[in-house]
């Protein structure tokens, strides 16, 4: 009896007998070569993990039985990202690596300054950063699966946003607010203390050149929650690059 150095996808984990769609049961079956009697560690993204024994080692449906779900986290973090859209392949390396930290979603946003390839389908590219966020939750081995959502104008997003905002920019602090770092280590004295849903935090990239000047008005005057401008040191980053160097500062 083994355990393959690799968490599996199963988006519907429940005790008793499931069965893996034909990616991730050709992945146990062909790729780690389990076969029946090995053990799976599963995951469905939505906070829970289970520990399942292979019935049926087919590579096209994979049978597991189910003996214990475990909750570990049960609440979605607070923590999302909303990146401008970028050229080439930059959005999809950016999900690729900011996916493996635990947050929540990351939107895509057209901006004034946005560099979208030209006849672009984006379609394709939400498609491929979906299955690239499924990558990054099991090899990252987190609880929750990073949502995808997108492309949708930057203004439009913004009126229908309710919570806190974190703006990379120049003339921000070195530091992240205590408020909001607080907050996302779940800290005694944030809102779980009394009992509050706790309002999401969104860490706000532009586009090569940043964000326009009217949208950084418009973020420094959001009702919807608070405003904080973050800034990312003393050299100048590639928006790709920003992302990641953003979310270190707060996870």
């Amino acid at each position: 009896m083994k355990t393959p150095d690799s968490r599996f996808y199963c988006p519907l984990i429940q005790c008793g007998s499931v069965t893996l769609d034909e990616n991730e049961s050709t992945h146990a079956v062909k790729v780690c070569r389990a076969t029946v009697g090995d053990i799976l560690e599963l995951c469905d993204g939505q906070g829970h993990f289970a520990v399942g024994t292979i019935v049926t080692a087919d590579p096209k449906a994979c049978q597991v039985e189910i003996s214990k779900v475990e909750m570990p986290k049960p609440h979605k973090p607070l923590l999302n990202l909303a990146i401008a859209c970028l050229k080439d392949d930059a959005l999809e390396e950016v999900v690729f690596h900011a996916a493996q930290t635990e947050i929540a979603s990351i939107t895509f946003l057209r901006t004034d300054y946005s560099q979208e390839p030209k006849n672009s389908d984006l379609h394709k590219l939400i498609r491929r950063s979906e299955l690239k966020s499924l990558v990054s939750l099991k090899q990252s081995k987190k609880p929750w699966l990073t949502e995808i959502c997108g492309p949708v104008e930057f203004k439009e997003w913004l009126k229908g946003y309710h919570g806190d905002l974190i703006l990379c920019d120049v003339d921000g602090e070195k530091s992240a607010p205590k408020e909001i770092t607080d907050k996302l280590t779940n800290n005694p004295s944030g809102d779980n203390a009394c009992n509050k849903v706790p309002t999401p935090v969104t860490l706000l990239v532009g586009p090569e050149g940043g964000f326009s000047p009217d949208e950084i008005r418009i973020t420094r005057e959001f009702t919807g929650g608070k405003s904080y401008a973050l800034n990312l040191g003393n050299t100048r980053l590639r928006a790709r690059t920003a992302a990641i160097v953003a979310l270190g500062k707060l996870l």
